[in-house]
């Protein structure tokens, strides 16, 4: 029952501390930190000491993967040499540097249980970098820490594992080093197999609910035999995640992705202030146990600003050179796309001298009125011209998303500490030396960057001028791709072979009457009239709603025609509103 009570009452917490938070201009997770912190010192509140295997596996796999389901999988492919920067070699540079300045100044640890605490501090944490995307940030510094925060678990858990190794006298480097590639490849394999297996046994599932609740399992799926086998959960959940999430639109209806969005919504805010809300109540516990054997908070508090320090030092010096040679890479740019477009002329000549081109080049034309552009290729001129378009659209990415002295700033500050270096530390087994200055140490830097790091990033934001910065859909960008998406469609209903559900023939003037609508240009006064258009229909829609609340009362009408009506009312003003949005 006393579980039950603490479980709904962490519940509201975590509602109204996000429902609230924004109106008073503080975020949610640190309102939770507060909250969970407070609570802690109460008297009568008993002390709180989760396992860290219920964060490990418990919460972090089902928060990572769903993070991974909606990471942008084509921006991260184009950042992941920084990315991978960030998430292997600085987690080892860091974990290296911290363990060398916890063996000089805490006599009797010994270098191996310093690198283990250095480990233990290292990764960013995916839950605490949540708080970027609430603050408008460019989605592209949002992506390069999401990612390095999803990606560095593997490489500080793998250390950590070697340290405590070391510590033990069981260590070997070239021993580390296979742990580490074999950690890894199998959470990749492992990973991926999850994910294509998740794809076709939900497309296979015509119930939406019963695929959404297999979806509640992938993570754990892809998590439990990963660890078995000695590789990264963790990264296998991600990979997992990173599969679903690219093969949903062409795998899943409609209603599928809208539950899987609305579900997944829920164990993601329920999860995330769970992480935060139990790093407050965590406090009493940890500081009893550091008062009790070594003196209390202070020392502890010292040596956990002196780490953030050397963090933040070490941050900024392999950061500021990655944003130079982003910036220079972009400065070559020009060349580039002027090479690819050389080679794109190459590729559309070489056609043209096949045989059956010019009948192909005949029937051939699009939306942008390029004939190679649309006509059937050949299969190997097909992968040319699409590997040459992919990058002419990195080129533009890159110019048009570029990473700047701010950005870098960002990136820097935002590297903030959370669940995994809190869970990490408590993995240490219990006779370890110093285990409990550790682990409040953990928190301390944990908690404080959550604090300090998060709780004046919203200020950094606005103080570098970086909210302003375009964070949704380009109105430009969305028009070029509704142009590309109308041909298709226009192509689609003109084909005098299509037939009904039924097999009969639509009759022709309608299928030329629906077929011009997709294939009208619309300028911008057609955008404002049809913008304006939308919110009629939304108004139209509302009045609609409130009649039907109106008569249900009155019993004319049976309950599931009810529901029925409602429901078509509802996915009609989530259609509309989405449009209206994206404007």
């Amino acid at each position: 029952m006393e579980l039950l009570l603490a479980l709904v009452l962490a519940v509201v917490t975590i509602a109204l501390a996000t429902a609230l938070a924004p109106r008073v201009g503080i975020l949610a997770p640190l309102v939770l930190v507060v909250v969970g912190v407070m609570v802690s010192l109460l008297p009568f509140v008993p002390d709180v000491l989760i396992d860290p295997e219920w964060i490990l596996m418990g919460i972090l796999p089902p928060l990572l993967y769903s993070a991974a389901v909606s990471l942008p999988a084509m921006e991260f492919r184009r950042d992941f040499a920084a990315i991978s920067s960030l998430s292997v070699a600085l987690v080892i540079v860091t974990a290296f540097a911290l363990g060398v300045f916890f063996a000089w100044v805490i006599p009797g640890l010994g270098i191996a249980l310093a690198i283990a605490l250095g480990a233990i501090l290292s990764p960013t944490d995916a839950v605490a970098t949540s708080i970027v995307r609430r603050l408008g940030i460019s989605p592209r510094t949002v992506t390069v820490l999401e990612g390095e925060s999803l990606l560095n678990d593997a490489t500080a858990l793998v250390l950590l594992s070697s340290a405590t190794g070391a510590a033990t006298g069981a260590f070997g480097l070239a021993e580390s080093v296979l742990d580490f590639v074999w950690a890894v490849v199998a959470a990749v394999g492992i990973g991926l197999i999850v994910g294509l297996v998740n794809l076709r046994v939900r497309a296979w599932v015509a119930n939406t609910a019963a695929a959404t609740a297999l979806s509640f399992v992938v993570p754990f799926v892809a998590y439990l035999p990963t660890e078995h086998l000695g590789g990264s959960g963790l990264v296998a959940a991600v990979v997992a995640g990173i599969v679903t999430g690219q093969g949903a639109p062409r795998w899943f209806t409609p209603a599928q992705r809208i539950s899987d969005h609305v579900n997944w919504r829920t164990i993601e805010l329920i999860l995330e202030g769970a992480v935060f809300l139990l790093m407050g109540l965590e406090l009493a516990t940890v500081l009893s146990d550091s008062a009790r054997d070594h003196g209390g908070l202070g020392h502890a508090a010292w040596l956990a600003a002196a780490a953030v320090a050397i963090v933040l030092v070490l941050r900024t010096g392999w950061v500021a050179p990655l944003v130079w040679l982003q910036s220079r890479r972009t400065r070559a740019h020009p060349a580039g796309r002027n090479r690819l477009r050389a080679l794109e002329k190459r590729i559309d000549a070489a056609e043209s001298r096949m045989p059956g081109a010019s009948d192909t080049a005949a029937a051939a034309g699009g939306a942008d009125g390029n004939p190679a552009a649309d006509r059937p290729t050949p299969r190997p001129w097909h992968r040319a011209r699409r590997r040459v378009r992919r990058a002419l659209a990195d080129i533009d990415y890159f110019e048009s998303s570029p990473l700047g002295w701010r950005h870098g700033t960002i990136i820097v500050w935002a590297g903030m500490r959370g669940a995994v270096t809190l869970a990490a530390a408590q993995t240490l087994p219990r006779d370890t030396p110093s285990r409990s200055l550790i682990v409040l140490v953990a928190f301390l830097v944990a908690a404080g960057t959550l604090l300090l790091q998060g709780g004046t990033l919203a200020w950094l934001t606005r103080a570098l001028r970086l909210g302003e910065e375009r964070t949704g859909t380009s109105r430009t960008e969305l028009e070029a791709l509704n142009v590309e998406l109308h041909a298709a469609a226009a192509a689609a209903v003109a084909d005098p072979a299509l037939t009904r559900a039924d097999g009969r023939a639509f009759d022709d003037a309608t299928r030329r009457r629906v077929a011009e609508r997709w294939s009208r240009p619309r300028d911008g006064d057609l955008t404002a009239r049809a913008h304006e258009t939308l919110e009629l229909r939304l108004v139209a829609i509302r009045a609609m709603r409130a009649r039907l609340v109106a008569v249900r009362g009155e019993g004319a009408y049976a309950t599931a025609t009810l529901r029925r009506a409602l429901g078509e009312l509802d996915a009609e003003e989530l259609s509309l509103q989405q449009r209206l949005g994206g404007s």
